[in-house]
């Protein structure tokens, strides 16, 4: 039902459960998070998950000094999610960066580059022209979703992208990698069932020796697969399309 990165609205019920298990000091970003219906991410479940809950995640902006991020895990029963979302589209951040209130979104990115919006919509256009959709998830989704300032000057953009078959794979990877040379860019790759790989992993492997493995990330475990075991799920899944 749920996925890795998606986003989870919370109802009473749930947010009560997590104000519930969360320790004391988390309680005052918990309620304020609540109060302003901002989404919770999707992770990996927990060892020993109840079954019927979903694992949530809570990550607060850079604390100004130290720039040390709190993050806050939870859990909660699935019913008492709200709505859920997949990951913000790429072209949402391009649209924002855009805008005319977007020299003020990029003030609060700290010292992030001003040549992001260009490039971004470059990206973004070359990808949709493929029907490839990618989507942004971490800092910069947190930064649009809560107009926090999440963002700086090392920070990564993490995208993902979801291929339905083999030549949308490799012309992903391919404009994951001319981008990167331009954008800090980072994310994964998902292949079907959810199996998701860093795309710069996935590049790497490609040019390593046959049999090569890449870690996967599941909602449930974590393994080592081959590039060969995930290609074959993706034709699979192309032919069931």
């Amino acid at each position: 039902m749920f996925a890795r990165h998606e986003l989870a609205w919370l109802g009473p019920e749930g947010w009560r459960q997590v104000l519930d298990a969360a320790a004391p000091e988390h309680a005052a970003a918990i309620q304020a998070w609540q109060r302003a219906d901002w989404p919770l991410v999707v992770r990996r479940a927990d060892v020993g998950q109840a079954a019927g809950e979903v694992a949530l995640g809570l990550a607060l902006p850079p604390r100004p000094g130290d720039g040390r991020k709190l993050r806050i895990p939870c859990r909660v029963h699935a019913d008492r999610v709200r709505r859920y979302a997949a990951p913000l589209p790429l072209a949402q951040l391009v649209a924002q960066l855009g805008v005319q209130s977007g020299a003020q979104f990029v003030a609060q990115c700290l010292n992030v580059l001003p040549h992001w919006h260009a490039a971004l919509a470059a990206l973004e256009a070359e990808a949709a022209a493929r029907g490839i959709t990618l989507r942004v998830y971490g800092s910069a989704a947190l930064q649009l979703l809560t107009g926090q300032a999440y963002l700086r000057d090392t920070s990564d953009i993490d995208l993902l992208a979801q291929p339905r078959d083999r030549a949308q794979l490799d012309a992903a990877l391919s404009l994951l990698c001319a981008y990167a040379r331009v954008l800090p860019l980072d994310g994964e790759i998902v292949f079907p069932g959810g199996r998701a790989v860093a795309w710069k992993e996935w590049d790497a492997a490609l040019q390593g020796a046959p049999g090569t493995r890449v870690l996967v990330k599941e909602m449930e475990r974590v393994s080592l697969v081959t590039t060969d075991a995930l290609l074959a799920t993706l034709e699979e899944a192309a032919c069931l399309n």
